[in-house]
């Protein structure tokens, strides 16, 4: 695995845990912000041919 490979799926997991403890914060601006960022990430994954886990 490639550094670029390596750091989106790092990132996509951060992202994933932030919007989980946004969730249960009730924290609804910071869920869309990191639902955003998480659409933005997979895309990148996608347009690069990185598979990620749903």
């Amino acid at each position: 695995m490639d550094a670029f490979t390596a750091g989106l799926l790092q990132r996509i997991r951060t992202t994933e845990s932030d919007l989980t403890r946004a969730r249960e914060s009730g924290d609804d601006f910071l869920v869309e912000v990191e639902e955003a960022e998480l659409d933005d990430l997979r895309r990148l994954a996608a347009d690069h041919g990185v598979e990620v886990g749903v």
